[in-house]
Order: C-alpha cells, then structure tokens, then sequence
C-alpha cells in the first residue's frame, strides 16, 4: 500500500444489535417525539410519536409473520420515497426478512430480472403503473407469490392480517435476528451492465451507523433536528440516512413528491440538508435564474464570486478584511434569501453519490452553508468517508468514519477496509473474491490521501459512469445497442460527474449513402455534410430512443451529438481491438461537451 488513513471506533456493535433494535432504542430514549413526519392525504404534514410508528411497525411485521414470511425471505419494495417505505423496511427487517429496494424508474425488463436474481417472494409496489411491470410476466417469476399495492391500502391488508398473532410469537422471531443476517440485498450496476447484488447485514449497517451518528453529534443530536428525506429510498444513501437519523435525536421527514421540495423545505424547515451534487446544482441554477439578467442578476454574479473567494481564502487559513466586509454585505442582500428558501433552519449540508464541483462547493461554504462532501458505495453501505463540521477541505471527501480505513494500492486505487463492508455478491462468488481480497473493497475509483488523512478522489479505474445525481450507468449496454444501427460507426456514453447521460455519436460514410440510396435521397460527399443531414439524425435518434428503452430514465441518453469525424487507431481515439478510449475522446472534444450538450450546467 502506498498509504493509509483510519479513525478508530466510536462506538463498538453489540453482538445482539441489529436494526429494529436501534428502533425500539430511539423508542425507549424519546417515546414522544415526532419521529416520522408525512403528507397526508388532506396534502398537510402530519407525523407518528416513536411510540407510534414502533406500534405500526410491530403491527405489520406481525401481518408479514402470518403470511408465513420466513427468515431470510425476499421482500421486494417497488416505489418511490415514502412514509409505507419505511415502515415496510422496518416491519419486514424485525421479523428477519431481506428487503430488495427497486427504483420505481426501472424498467419492465430490469424489475423482471431483479425479482428473478433476489428470488423474491413478495412484493411492495406504489401504484397499479409499478405493479403492472410484473404482472403480465409472473410466469417468469417462480418465486413470487403476491403482488400488493401501496395505494391500495396494502399496509392495512396486513395489520388486519396480523391481528391474530401473539406478541410471543413476533417476539421470538425478534430475538432470532444475528447480527449477520442479511438486512438488505441492493442491485447495482456494474461495468459489464448485469446487475449485482450487494448483500449488507445488520451488523454491516448498524456498525456505520453508530459510528456515523457519534462522528457529527452536532447534526444527530441538534435540538429540534430534522433531515427532511426526498432521495430515493431504493439508493443506499438514502436510507442509510433514515437509519442514522433514527439512530440519534433527529426527526425524519419524508416527501415523495419532489415538485413540492420547496414548499417542503419551507413547512419543515429541516437542519440538515443532504443531496447528491445535481440537487445542489438545481438550487444554484433557480437562485441565478430568479435573479435575471439586470441589476439584480449583475449584484447575483458579483456575490457568487465573492462567496467564492471568500471560500477559497478560508480554506487557505488566511481571510482579508476587505472579504469578510463583502461578504457581510451580499450575505444581508442574497445569502439569507437561499438560506431561507432551504427552510431557514439548515446549518448542516452533506452531498454524496458522487464528485461535487468545487465551484459549487466553495459557493456553499461562501455563504455560510458548509457543502460537506463524503465518500462510499453500496458495498461499504453508502457512507465509509466524510468531512467533519469543522476542519473540513473542500475538494477532498474527508476522512474515514470511525472503524473504517482507507488504503492507496501500488495502482493508486482506492481500498476501504471496516465493519461496514458488505458480505459480498449475491449468488456471485467469483465477483465477490475479485472485489473484496483479504477484507479489502476494491472501489475501482483512483485516489490519494494528503498528510491530513484526508481522502481524494482523482479518477476511475473503469468506465462505470457515476452522475451528478448519482446513478451509476454502465454505458455498454446503451453504446451497442445504438451501434447496431447500420449507419453508425461508434458510440461513446459520456455523463460521468454530469446531471444526465448523453452520448457522442459518429457516422460510417459509406453505410450512410447506401441507406440514403435506399430511401430515394441524395448521398452526401463527407461526414460533416452528413452531420447536418435531418434524415440521418431521425435515423440516429430511433436508435438511441431504442437503447433508452431498455434502461430507466436516470440511465437514459437526454442528448446527442452527431460529430463530423470519426474514431479511428490513426488519431489516437481507438485500441488495436477498436475499442474507444474514453479519456483520450472526452479530452478532445472537451469544448463540444461542455458547449453543445452541458451548456447550461453551472461551471
């Protein structure tokens, strides 16, 4: 290794923990408080006391003990964030069932494959839209027996079911959870596009998140704190987030509706604020666009920069006078007026799931809302790296929660080495010893770490592409399916630290004028010429709405580009093996990605 970094433990896992048990804690510490706040179906937020929710969620784990969900049995929830998601975690987690979260943007074929893989006995889908992608295709599905529907009072089904059970019985199956019994299995992507599933334990989960909850008690323990959740609950950030603010003192808010996110932020006004980049991104674009382009939008602009230096200068551990005097000025004319848009009450932002800008980044920190970056993956159960409240270095992703290492292999990749580190691969050996050696995750992302301990992230190992709204997409399976068009020569998949996937797209010459012959129209005499032909981009795009088709939309190609050249071994582009070289083309055709396709990302 060429260097490491770590933090000792926290806060030491019992050998009976496991995650009911840290609910039923929070229960016995604060009966009272409102620990889940919801919309109700009146559209106004109402809430259940932790006494409350703990009773709902007995009540439901007893309705899945009656239907004869055994120990280890797959669960699968098909929805979008919600207050049933979680109760359906909670309820199925106490009776020792194994929940398999699916984004409810997944597509027919991709739910099909993952109840197939997880062998999934029964599952949870929000509306008759979601459960209509399995319906029709049970037959393919031997190991599901039932289909229930949230917003079909799917939840009452089962607490009516369960009244018959006694609490002796609900609590012997309590008492037989291990600490490394499966919690969850979570489906990934990897970089040949077959999903995998990264199978984490209670222990796995519990371990991260004491040690999580003791690392910031300034944010776990805040008076009247809230985390306001509308991530997807089916990303492991997310609802490792539930966890730890269950696991502290905070409340848990949670919005299904992200049209409604400001109007949300307003009415809970959270303390902590927690997002993948693109969502800090979508803050810092509306505050621009609202500020215009007169008066208003120059004194916008001459803030940002302000903020922006400021930052820098902070984190240089030296700031001029003059500074703080600018920033206290535009701090009274533009920075409160973000801050109360995000609630008022947020002292606290943490954005994961991948690279932040660190423009962005310095904008945050410049008016007064520290953007504290962390590191993690499924397989080291989201979080295994954060900056502190204090202390922290923008541009790196902190150091190591407590019990968790860092290490930079002889290759300079990235290896985490805790308690928080998966068990593996479901039903794939080969790739669990391939990606766990000797209890080291290898990450696949290049780093280094500074004399500080602190972590940074320089690149990818591999092509897996990680957006700026921190879906991972393997961009193969999108790039041959668009080369099976005949007039496309290749095809490169770009959107790695971007808000969206898009694609970069040349053209075979010669195929391009057999099939314009073909269809009565004049050939054209050079691949720019064709670039600009209408006919051949409505070619292009049925081949891309095709790849689209197989994939959910996060994964999705929103934009194209037709180039005027083409990929070749002669310009350095492709391999011997006539592969394309990833960094070598997004290096050359730099500008045309940022001015053509991601032009109105904040830079």
């Amino acid at each position: 290794m060429k260097s490491e970094s770590s933090t000792p433990p926290t806060y030491t896992t019992l050998p009976a923990e496991n995650l009911f048990l840290m609910l039923k804690e929070r229960v016995e510490r604060t009966p009272d408080d409102q620990l889940i706040k919801f919309r109700n179906q009146d559209g106004k937020w109402d809430s259940y006391t932790a006494t409350q929710f703990f009773e709902l969620i007995q009540n439901i784990g007893k309705g899945l003990l009656a239907y004869g969900i055994q120990k280890n049995d797959k669960i699968a929830i098909l929805s979008n964030t919600r207050w049933e998601w979680t109760a359906l975690d909670f309820a199925a987690l106490s009776i020792g069932a194994v929940i398999v979260p699916i984004y409810q943007t997944d597509s027919s074929n991709q739910v099909t494959e993952l109840l197939q893989a997880a062998e999934v006995k029964l599952l949870f889908a929000e509306d008759e839209q979601q459960a209509d992608k399995v319906v029709n295709r049970l037959s393919e599905i031997p190991s599901l027996q039932d289909v229930y529907i949230i917003d079909d009072k799917a939840l009452d089904i089962f607490i009516e079911l369960g009244k018959h059970v006694t609490d002796g019985a609900y609590m012997e199956r309590v008492q037989s959870i291990q600490p490394d019994d499966l919690a969850t299995i979570v489906y990934t992507s990897g970089s040949t596009g077959a999903p995998k599933g990264v199978e984490i334990t209670h222990y796995n989960f519990c371990s991260i998140i004491y040690n999580g909850r003791d690392c910031m008690p300034a944010i776990s323990y805040a008076k009247n704190g809230c985390y306001l959740c509308f991530l997807p609950l089916a990303h492991v950030f997310a609802r490792y987030m539930q966890y730890f603010t269950i696991a502290g003192e905070m409340s848990l808010a949670i919005t299904k509706n992200m049209k409604m996110l400001l109007n949300d932020l307003k009415e809970v006004r959270p303390t902590l604020l927690l997002g993948v980049p693109r969502v800090f991104e979508k803050i810092f674009n509306a505050a621009s666009q609202k500020a215009g382009m007169g008066m208003a939008g120059r004194i916008f602009h001459r803030s940002v920069v302000t903020a922006r230096e400021w930052s820098k200068a902070q984190q240089s551990g030296h700031i001029p006078f003059y500074l703080s005097l600018k920033r206290s000025l535009y701090k009274k004319l533009v920075y409160q007026q973000i801050i109360d848009v995000l609630g008022g009450r947020v002292n606290s932002i943490v954005s994961g799931g991948a690279p932040i800008d660190s423009e962005l980044a310095d904008f945050f920190n410049g008016i007064g809302l520290p953007l504290l970056e962390g590191y993690g993956m499924t397989e080291s159960c989201a979080p295994a790296a954060v900056n502190p409240s204090f202390d922290y270095k923008i541009g790196s992703v902190g150091k190591p929660l407590g019990g968790v290492t860092f290490a930079i292999a002889d290759d300079d990749e990235l290896l985490i080495k805790g308690p928080n580190v998966c068990k593996g691969y479901h039903n794939n050996p080969e790739l669990t010893a391939e990606v766990i050696t000797d209890g080291w995750l290898h990450t696949g992302d290049l780093g280094r770490i500074d004399e500080d301990g602190y972590i940074y992230i320089t690149g990818r190992k591999k092509d897996l592409l990680i957006t700026a709204g921190g879906k991972n997409v393997s961009p193969a399976p999108l790039e041959s399916s668009i080369m099976t068009c005949p007039i496309v020569d290749q095809c490169l998949v770009i959107g790695d630290r971007k808000p969206f996937i898009s694609a970069l797209i040349t053209l075979d010459l010669e195929e391009v004028n057999k099939w314009l012959a073909m269809h009565n129209e004049d050939t054209v005499n050079s691949l720019a010429e064709a670039a600009q032909n209408p006919l051949l981009y409505d070619e292009v795009d049925k081949a891309v709405k095709r790849a689209n088709s197989f994939v959910s939309r996060a994964e999705s190609i929103r934009k194209f580009v037709i180039l005027d050249s083409r990929f070749t071994e002669e310009n350095g582009m492709l391999t011997p093996s006539l592969k394309t070289k990833r960094a070598v083309i997004t290096e050359h055709f730099k500008s045309l990605i940022n001015d053509s396709i991601y032009s109105t990302v904040n830079k």
